[in-house]
């Protein structure tokens, strides 16, 4: 089962759990306060000195830790990064039997130049069958931001650019193909727009 969340209840949630065992995977250095035990690709120990720190191996396929040793996984801004998403999405519940996934929508992710070379994979959220649906990336329009300033605009229109599932017992998704997928020339929608508002004001 996987269902839309905001990361707000997710939290207010967590903070009730005090004898969870609660995993963050890919934390960076802003990770979840609930959590117990922290991993990533680079070593942030030294910035998380008061918890639990796992360094990952970049091209481990198996994560390192025990069926069910968790009682919730959080994965943010994580699924999109990996190589062998199926395989990974699998380690997550095997490790977990519940968690919480935060992932960028298609917007958000052609919004900033560095997911160019950083992201994977774009998904959508179907909410009839209730299942994510993942893609190969396809950029949509040219980039126009950098991720500090895109991080600003999803303060402001968060629902507009992430998705926050929380998912319980499996994570329901699906591969599907890119077909027929064109890419929007933002510049020449501006000047179009411009062009016509200039006519208006004239005439």
């Amino acid at each position: 089962m996987i269902k839309r969340t905001s990361l707000k209840f997710i939290n207010n949630f967590l903070s009730t759990k005090k004898n969870w065992k609660i995993l963050d995977i890919g934390c960076g250095f802003d990770a979840n306060r609930y959590a117990t035990t922290l991993c990533d690709i680079t070593d942030h120990s030294e910035h998380h000195k008061d918890r639990n720190f796992v360094k990952l191996e970049k091209d481990s396929k198996k994560l390192p830790f025990e069926d069910n040793e968790f009682d919730f996984v959080i994965a943010s801004h994580v699924i999109e990064h990996v190589e062998h998403i199926e395989l990974f999405i699998s380690e997550i519940q095997r490790i977990a039997k519940k968690g919480y996934l935060e992932l960028p929508t298609k917007l958000e992710d052609n919004l900033c130049f560095e997911n160019r070379n950083e992201h994977k994979w774009q998904v959508d959220f179907d909410d009839v069958e209730m299942k994510i649906l993942i893609s190969e990336r396809f950029e949509f329009f040219h980039p126009i931001f950098s991720v500090n300033t895109a991080q600003k605009f999803r303060e402001i229109f968060r629902t507009s650019l992430v998705f926050e599932l929380y998912w319980e017992d499996k994570i329901n998704y699906e591969i599907v193909k890119n077909e027929n997928l064109q890419k929007l020339n933002l510049l020449k929608m501006f000047k179009k727009f411009i062009t016509k508002k200039i006519r208006y004001i004239i005439s």
